[in-house]
């Protein structure tokens, strides 16, 4: 096709797939570099997005739009006045569905169910069924459509300053020896929390066999709660961070030697900025939505104790199959192949 002038791509939660996104929009810009690339978005999932050079413009739409006609109406304007060649749905349901339709873009593309859901795919001039596993592969096949044989994957993730400095700051006070490694206990779905107990546990071994020191990072109260438990028993091996935005716990993992975390936004922030990550995956494959990139490594449980996939966000048996002593092992194997590096 003739090269577009502008491109849209509809995106806009949760803070993980968004960010599973980005490549999408790192390759869209690598093949069309004159086009304006905007990206329609909900809530701080926004932020991780702020000052990234593949995306020109940010539509920012409070959660719950799609229930508000001026929202509703707003966004339509916008589309239109930014007036996209190509729009480009990653999501694949009802809400998506609708932005990609309102943007009046000539050619709409999505997946093909069963990727896409609840009829989103009635909104699209083309779509394509995914033949990877990966959600970040899978969204950049849609590029075929558009011709685009170039499809790396790549972040390029910005940075930010202001928030760079904070956390230099605030851990120059702390006097390390070395830099961390972050433990983040919270998760979008209870299927996915692991255990404080065995996070607790993490941050004694690591100290014991790398002499490292754990940050637990954290986002809301109930994440607070499970914050300062495992600081608490981690028999001071571990350090409470202070409140950070998205964009200061990106810088700050960008000062870390590791992230550990199940399968939840920032872990796939502390993966994109470049940090090596272990990830817990109990009731989501990690083939499908693990930290992207070959410095990872990642924890399952027992196929057995994997639920099927409509009870994904509600079986609590799939995490408790992770323990201590793999999660252990494995940062450790991440930590003795940086250091050698």
């Amino acid at each position: 096709m003739v090269a577009p002038r502008s491109i849209v791509v509809v995106k806009l939660s949760a803070i993980g797939d968004v960010l599973h996104g980005v490549p999408t929009a790192v390759a869209l810009k690598r093949a069309f570099p004159q086009a304006r690339i905007g990206w329609a978005v909900e809530g701080r999932a926004a932020d991780v997005l702020a000052g990234h050079p593949a995306v020109d413009h940010l539509f920012r739409l409070p959660r719950g739009w799609l229930k508000q006609p001026r929202a509703v109406l707003s966004l339509r304007r916008q589309l239109l006045a930014f007036a996209p060649d190509v729009t480009i749905d990653l999501q694949g349901l009802l809400k998506s569905g609708v932005a990609t339709w309102l943007s009046g873009a000539r050619m709409r593309i999505g997946h093909a169910p069963p990727s896409s859901r609840e009829r989103a795919w009635l909104a699209y001039t083309h779509s394509l069924a995914a033949t990877t596993t990966h959600v970040v592969d899978r969204n950049c096949e849609l590029l075929s459509l558009l011709g685009v044989s170039d499809r790396r994957a790549s972040f390029d993730m910005p940075h930010w300053p202001v928030s760079r400095m904070r956390m230099q700051q605030w851990l120059a006070s702390l006097g390390l020896q070395q830099p961390p490694v972050i433990i983040n206990p919270g998760a979008g779905w209870t299927s996915k929390l692991w255990p404080v107990e065995r996070f607790a546990a993490v941050a004694r071994g690591l100290r014991r066999q790398r002499g490292v020191t754990s940050i637990v990072v954290w986002g809301g109260a109930s994440e607070r709660s499970a914050a300062e438990r495992i600081v608490a028993e981690s028999s001071g091996t571990a350090i409470m961070a202070p409140d950070t935005s998205l964009q200061d716990l990106g810088e700050l993992c960008r000062l870390a030697r590791l992230f550990i975390s199940s399968d939840t936004g920032p872990l796939h922030l502390a993966a994109a900025v470049g940090t090596p990550c272990v990830g817990l995956f109990g009731p989501v494959p990690a083939a499908r939505n693990g930290p992207y990139g070959p410095h990872h490594a990642t924890v399952e449980p027992a196929d057995a104790l994997r639920p099927a996939w409509h009870d994904r966000k509600t079986d609590t048996a799939a995490m408790t199959g992770i323990e201590a002593d793999r999660v252990i092992s494995a940062a450790c194997g991440l930590l003795a192949r940086s250091q050698a590096a």
